[in-house]
């Protein structure tokens, strides 16, 4: 599903609360249950995803012009989608920047 396909948060957020309340009833079958949750996973994701791109933006806010307007920086996140995807976390790659931090000082030693 494209992003432009992809429900925006508020949407993901009322169907998820269909979904468990769907579930909490217990009138689903199995095979219908065990759809829904995957679908709530599947949603959950997605607000999460949202939520990250709208913080980094919000980081992102350096002070104002002279209008008194926001002054941003453009943010790809590009990167870090393709990261996640590989299963690489945010953690995993503050350790091995430091350890490459830790090793370059060591050689300079």
């Amino acid at each position: 599903m494209s992003q432009a396909e992809s429900p925006d948060f508020e949407q993901s957020l009322k169907r998820l609360d269909e979904i468990v309340r769907a579930l909490e009833e217990g009138d689903l079958g199995l095979n219908e249950s065990l759809a829904r949750y995957e679908e709530g996973v599947k949603l959950l994701r997605q607000s999460y995803e949202l939520l990250q791109r709208a913080e980094r933006r919000i980081e992102l806010l350096s002070g104002l012009d002279a209008e008194g307007n926001p002054v941003t920086e453009p943010f790809d996140d590009s990167a870090t989608f393709r990261a996640e995807q590989d299963g690489e976390t945010t953690t995993s790659r503050r350790s091995r920047r430091r350890s490459a931090k830790k090793t370059s000082e060591s050689e300079e030693s």
